[in-house]
């Protein structure tokens, strides 16, 4: 790559940005560069004045005056920036205002021109990934206790229970897009990204976009998916969390199929109906036997053990919902206070200079 091109792509102009100052480049993950930054006034007046060309500002009219708020400031990678921001990509982004939830880290700021886009989101330093291997590293064990299994996986579901109730999938949940902020309360970054630009290959450095906690439908090729493709991956993750290892760490698509085989076994007509009709369905597919989920998570009891085979059923009419889950036995005596719901949504100006 050319030096001063390299130079030139570290960050966003400070001009762009309009009061916010970067501070440090923090991550690099499928849909950009994640720098920490502040914004330096936050006014208490939702009717701010546009000072950049075509901004949309999202400001709840209720916000207290702020100095030196520290931020997440994401740069979108654009596939053909010569094109330009689409306009698509704008209208998702901009449904995601609706999204205020206290399991559901917050967009704040919208910024784009011709050429580039910039999404500001509340700050959070920590993701379930790194937060499993500090505690591993601490206490010696592997995977978290039981309690903050349930209690982390609870506020996950309702988390995507409040987005799928508004029609908005993932389609890329992980560790690595779940936050944790200093309260030890779970967050979901990155909803409704997917769908705006899509889920590359490849992340902004180059690296594999994993496949482990993809479902099947979509690793078959299937083009009409629902909010099914979500809790395949809630799934994944409610297992990762108790034992803190991968439970499908495939390498290729055709891997993470057969890992997925292994375990759950060779899925048929009568297992799910219509699987023969999906694009990269083989009817050449070794058969493997359907093992119980406990061969692989022995110490999760029968409620635990119900609840993720019913996420990760085969079928995606029959996968159990975020809603349905949340109402499972495995949830019994959970504390009240986990209970969270959705945050007043303020009014919203939306201006372009």
């Amino acid at each position: 790559m050319d030096p001063a091109k390299e130079k030139k792509e570290e960050g966003p102009p400070e001009s762009a940005m309009d009061g916010y100052q970067k501070l440090e480049k923090i991550g690099e993950g499928t849909y950009g560069i994640v720098y920490k930054a502040t914004k330096s006034v936050l006014e208490s007046n939702a009717s701010l004045r546009m000072t950049y060309s075509q901004r949309i500002l999202f400001l709840s009219s209720h916000s207290q005056k702020a100095t030196g708020r520290t931020v997440a400031l994401k740069k979108i990678r654009l596939e053909n920036e010569d094109e330009g921001v689409p306009s698509t990509a704008i209208r998702e982004i901009s449904l995601l205002k609706e999204l205020r939830h206290v399991n559901v880290v917050q967009l704040l700021d919208i910024i784009h021109d011709e050429t580039k886009l910039y999404l500001v989101f509340e700050f959070l330093d920590l993701d379930l990934k790194r937060y499993m291997d500090r505690e591993a590293k601490a206490t010696k064990i592997d995977g978290l206790p039981m309690g903050q299994v349930k209690e982390y996986l609870f506020q996950l579901l309702q988390g995507i229970e409040f987005c799928h109730a508004r029609r908005i999938l993932h389609r890329d949940l992980k560790p690595q897009n779940l936050l944790i902020d200093e309260n030890k309360s779970l967050k979901l970054a990155d909803f409704g990204l997917a769908r705006a630009f899509g889920i590359p290959l490849r992340t902004y450095t180059h690296e594999v976009v994993t496949l482990w906690y993809r479902a099947p439908e979509i690793l078959l090729g299937s083009r009409h998916y629902s909010t099914a493709v979500d809790i395949w991956s809630v799934g994944c993750i409610f297992a990762e969390m108790i034992t803190r290892k991968p439970l499908f760490p495939g390498d290729s698509e055709i891997d993470e199929l057969f890992k997925i085989f292994e375990l759950r076994g060779t899925p048929n007509e009568n297992i799910w109906p219509g699987i023969q009709e999906l694009k990269d369905w083989k009817p050449t597919f070794p058969r493997w036997s359907r093992n119980g989920m406990d061969t692989v998570l022995p110490t999760l009891n029968k409620e635990g053990l119900d609840l993720i085979s019913q996420m990760l059923e085969y079928d995606p009419a029959r996968r159990i919902s975020a809603k349905r889950a949340l109402l499972h036995p495995f949830f019994a005596g959970l504390n009240g206070s986990l209970i969270n719901g959705a945050l007043h949504q303020p009014r919203i100006e939306i201006r372009r200079r």
